[in-house]
């Protein structure tokens, strides 16, 4: 088994510059990434990454688009780490939608055995409008909450950047939208979406009611908020928590942990903001949050949210790792039935998770880097799948754009000055 993953994430340093950041200075010229540079590893990966350099991967495509960016992404990974001198095997195992086809349930036990025994878990994408009348034990997406919770993944990482080729995807002005680079730390596998008592009933008026319990304990709220001081201390040292402590009890608990253990981080700057003040000041002003802090059903509006500041939510990676066992990596879009099977799909935010699973899964960022500089490579040349596609740059499909990722792979990450 890979090192524990919140250790690895806890302890990889990550400056002011994010990583895909670092790879978009070189990348921006194609001719510095063919010049044989001395590379270079991650010093938080030389630490941490064992002997081992054969590791055990899950891949589950899922539904809609979610087999052909995990086709292409694997290629890519594959490549990526044989490069390195990494040996990667495979096992493919069904989840959601293809699994209630195959099993009759979203999550079969033999699916979680095996992620669990892998060093790391790449997902494509769940769900679908064939199975949305089922009811919801029986639902794609239950599924996923049940892989999630299985493997204890509590601390969701979602990066969202602007980069300066999709500057023009955004709906934003250009100068509000020119820079933007922030994370948000979501809780994962507690909240609304796991609380009880929850499930329908009939009130005292006689009515039909539908209920959920937003809970957190102390020790939820502690690791979760742990691992945002950590992200933020190697980020630009500001940490902004979301609540509703205004109105919800759960909220108010949560401010009052995060606001403790503030205490163990001097260096980081701690703010507060309502969750509806954030979803405005997330449009307004962007470029004044570094990492987001929130529970399980704000972190899910707010990311998306952030992923359309980027231009497109098929540019974004998400890493959900725990405190140890394997990291799930997914993109943070859904699994789009509407262009399965078309070539349109958009396989950046998938091949990005792939690198994020080397980076924070098996600490192998050498492998990483190099899937960051190639997607990067590529959007310099102006290659564009639909949703991220404006004039006078070329369409292509998900394919191309795969063999094009694969075709920059084998560039040189260069040393840091």
């Amino acid at each position: 088994m890979a090192a524990t993953h919140l250790q690895l994430h806890l302890a990889a340093p990550l400056k002011p510059q994010t990583h895909l950041q670092k790879a978009k200075t070189f990348a921006t010229n194609p001719a510095i990434c063919r010049t044989k540079l001395p590379t270079v590893r991650c010093s938080a990966a030389a630490a941490a990454t064992p002997a081992k350099r054969s590791y055990n991967i899950t891949l589950l495509p899922g539904d809609g688009i979610g087999p052909e960016i995990i086709s292409i992404s694997k290629d890519v990974l594959q490549f990526a780490a044989s490069l390195e001198g990494i040996e990667i095997k495979y096992q493919e195992m069904p989840v959601g939608g293809s699994a209630i086809d195959l099993t009759g349930v979203p999550l079969p036990e033999e699916t979680l055995a095996a992620a669990k025994q892998s060093d790391a878990v790449l997902l494509g994408a769940i769900g679908g409008y064939k199975w949305d009348k089922l009811e919801k034990k029986l639902k794609p997406e239950t599924g996923l909450l049940q892989l999630r919770a299985g493997l204890d993944v509590f601390a969701n990482l979602r990066p969202a950047t602007v980069l300066p080729q999709l500057i023009d995807c955004t709906t934003l002005k250009r100068e509000v939208a020119e820079g933007v680079d922030l994370m948000v730390v979501r809780e994962l596998t507690s909240g609304i979406y796991f609380g009880e008592p929850r499930g329908f009933g009939v009130n005292e008026k006689g009515e039909e009611i539908g209920f959920n319990t937003e809970v957190y304990s102390v020790s939820q709220i502690n690791r979760i908020a742990r691992v945002a001081f950590e992200t933020a201390r190697k980020r630009r040292g500001k940490l902004c928590s979301v609540d509703k402590a205004n109105v919800l009890e759960a909220s108010m608990l949560w401010r009052k942990k995060v606001t403790e253990m503030a205490a163990d981080y001097p260096d980081v700057e701690l703010s507060h903001m309502y969750i509806d003040n954030a979803a405005m000041q997330l449009i307004r002003d962007p470029k004044q949050f570094d990492t987001i802090l929130t529970n399980n059903i704000f972190g899910d509006i707010l990311s998306d949210e952030a992923s359309m500041i980027s231009g497109s939510i098929g540019m974004l990676p998400s890493a959900s790792i725990g405190q140890s066992g394997p990291g799930l990596f997914e993109p943070i879009h859904g699994s789009a039935p509407d262009i399965a099977g078309q070539d349109k799909a958009n396989p950046l935010a998938t091949i990005l998770s792939a690198a994020m699973l080397l980076r924070y899964g098996l600490g192998e960022s050498k492998a990483a880097d190099r899937i960051e500089a190639a997607v990067m490579e590529t959007l310099n040349k102006g290659l564009r799948t639909g949703d991220i596609y404006s004039a006078g740059n070329k369409l292509v499909g998900c394919k191309e754009m795969g063999e094009q990722v694969m075709k920059s792979v084998d560039c040189q990450i260069p040393a840091a000055v």
